[in-house]
């Protein structure tokens, strides 16, 4: 048994067994009772989120005997289940007074209701006892009431025990459905048509005689160096959708030797495999004309970081000579450095076999204008659109889950497309996936504002609420503001919540409205709507309760009724009281 119920539980046990030393005179039937001032009193939630609670009992004449201990013990029951109760009022006849304590000087008795206990002279007047409480409610909590149990205690054969209907608590803000209600950031930008242009590089380590610049298939790796280059080139010499722009091949020779022979050396390397592409690829006599074949001198610095990566003691030495002899070309450093103690070792060591044939390239692809040739050349090729053409595939989509495979192909080619992650992740949500939203959208490198608005509410529907809200803060856009509204609903903090979404003018601004006790403008927001909704009807129902429109109130709960969630809440609602007798809600 939980503590709240242990604690009721006592209270009940100790009104029937106090009694035992209170006398045996027989209890009096009054027919007056206790009454509450305000009566029929409607609590409602307040702007910080708490509930206050001031009314006064009124102790009828001669309801409490002197020999009598009077309880009365306010309970907070929500959605028709207790939830909790609240100090006790004790009241305490004089003989009573006498005997209690007698009890505690013989016996040593400790009385459990002492510090609640007020002790009056004259039982036989009337008299009032005030009561002032503040309490939070539960979230999400549709309806509650306040009751107090009440006992007067005879002999304990002849005790009885009431119940008083105190208050009603009204909280129209539990019918906002936080994550249903959530504006998903969706993104749909303008289709541009743009101009593909792609480039590439790479490079092939070939080996060559000395001195040579023909190109010997047997030596070293040059097959499979060669087979790799030309599948390369060729995937997008094949390829139809492409059309090549430019093609750029460099020849590197050994950096001992003079420079202007080696430059000549490489540009000649460079032509042998300009040569053997256009042979092998049967490359056209226009496109022959695109490549352009150069040299690139290797120099003395990849020697230098050579010997410093292997921990060489000369390496200082060949830096030495490399800082101070820049001018012109590599000659002046190549004197130096034959002269060093160390130059059969670096000649032996460093200076590789292989020489690096560098190619570059630019293509154009064709781009794609309309929606039929989009969605056709989707199926077959998606590798050959820009992210734009993506995009637009993507809203042509007929469904969710078309979209959602779209979007995954599109952060394949493209990851950093902020439209492609946030969508991704939209899609997700609505899936009820908000763990694969959130990875997805953690991979951006920078988030945008729609970025960081979705990832708000992947937490929020995670019931990571407090995280959300400083996500939230932190975006100026129109559907964060109305998701942190939403959030401030449901922490309670009913005027923030207010601020926020009274301009959005929805059913859910209608709720808050009502909240904070704005019934004129609430309606005024209904008045306008085109939602006919159950919730709206609700709400209308709500709004023409207040205002104690009986007819537009029986008009629209019979409306939302049709919903059976909404034919129970009515049931319960404590601004529906007036007319509950008559409606035909299920109890």
């Amino acid at each position: 048994m939980n503590k709240q119920y242990q604690y009721h539980f006592c209270i009940v046990f100790a009104l029937l067994c106090l009694s035992v030393f209170a006398g045996c005179s027989p209890a009096k039937r009054v027919a007056k009772t206790i009454s509450v001032v305000p009566g029929q009193q409607i609590l409602t939630v307040t702007p910080s989120g708490t509930v206050k609670m001031d009314v006064s009992f009124c102790i009828p004449q001669k309801y409490v005997s002197a020999r009598n201990r009077l309880f009365v013990t306010p309970q907070l029951v929500i959605d028709d289940s207790l939830c909790r109760d609240f100090a006790p009022l004790v009241i305490d006849a004089p003989i009573y007074t006498k005997k209690m304590e007698r009890r505690i000087a013989l016996d040593k008795y400790r009385d459990p209701y002492g510090k609640y206990c007020q002790k009056i002279d004259n039982p036989l007047s009337s008299f009032y006892l005030e009561y002032h409480t503040q309490f939070d409610i539960p979230e999400n909590a549709q309806s509650g009431y306040i009751r107090a149990i009440v006992s007067k205690d005879g002999c304990g054969e002849c005790s009885g025990m009431d119940t008083l209907y105190v208050a009603g608590i009204s909280n129209p803000v539990s019918l906002i459905d936080t994550k249903e209600s959530l504006h998903l950031t969706w993104i749909e930008p303008e289709f541009v048509i743009r101009s593909k242009t792609r480039e590439g590089k790479g490079e092939a380590l070939l080996q060559f005689g000395i001195n040579m610049h023909d190109i010997n298939l047997d030596l070293g790796n040059n097959r499979s160096e060669l087979k790799r280059m030309t599948e390369t080139l060729e995937s997008i010499l094949r390829d139809t959708l492409a059309t090549i722009h430019s093609m750029n091949i460099y020849g590197m020779a050994s950096a001992d030797g003079s420079y202007e022979f080696n430059t000549t050396l490489a540009r000649n390397r460079a032509s042998s495999a300009k040569q053997w592409l256009v042979e092998r690829l049967q490359i056209n006599s226009e496109i022959c004309r695109l490549i352009r074949t150069d040299s690139r001198p290797e120099g003395w610095w990849p020697i230098y970081q050579a010997m410093v990566t292997d921990g060489h003691p000369d390496s200082l030495s060949v830096k030495r000579i490399l800082t101070t002899y820049t001018d012109g070309n590599d000659d002046v450093q190549e004197h130096y450095i034959r002269r060093l103690a160390c130059w059969t070792d670096i000649r032996d060591r460093y200076l590789s076999k292989d020489r690096k044939v560098e190619y570059t390239y630019s293509y154009r692809i064709r781009s794609f204008t309309t929606d039929e040739e989009l969605l056709s050349m989707y199926r077959i090729r998606p590798d050959a659109f820009n992210e734009d053409e993506l995009l637009r595939v993507a809203a042509l989509a007929a469904d969710d889950k078309t979209k959602m495979e779209v979007y995954v192909t599109l952060m394949y080619y493209f990851p950093q497309s902020t439209v492609a992650a946030n969508n991704l992740a939209v899609l997700y949500l609505r899936d009820g996936n908000p763990e694969k939203a959130r990875q997805t959208l953690q991979i951006q490198q920078e988030y945008s504002p729609e970025i960081l608005a979705t990832l708000a509410a992947s937490y929020v529907y995670s019931d990571d609420f407090e995280r959300a809200v400083e996500l939230l803060q932190e975006v100026d856009l129109p559907e964060a503001r109305y998701n942190l509204g939403l959030l401030k609903a449901r922490q309670r903090k009913l005027d923030d919540a207010y601020a926020l979404l009274k301009d959005y003018c929805d059913i859910n601004a209608a709720i808050v409205a009502l909240s904070v006790g704005r019934n004129a403008e609430a309606q005024s927001i209904v008045d306008k709507l085109q939602d006919q909704t159950p919730l709206a009807e609700y709400v209308r129902a709500l709004v023409a309760a207040r205002m104690e429109d009986e007819q537009a109130f029986r008009q629209h709960i019979e409306n939302a009724c049709k919903d059976e969630r909404f034919r129970e809440r009515a049931a319960r609602e404590v601004d529906f009281k007036r007319y509950r007798n008559s409606l035909h809600v299920k109890k």
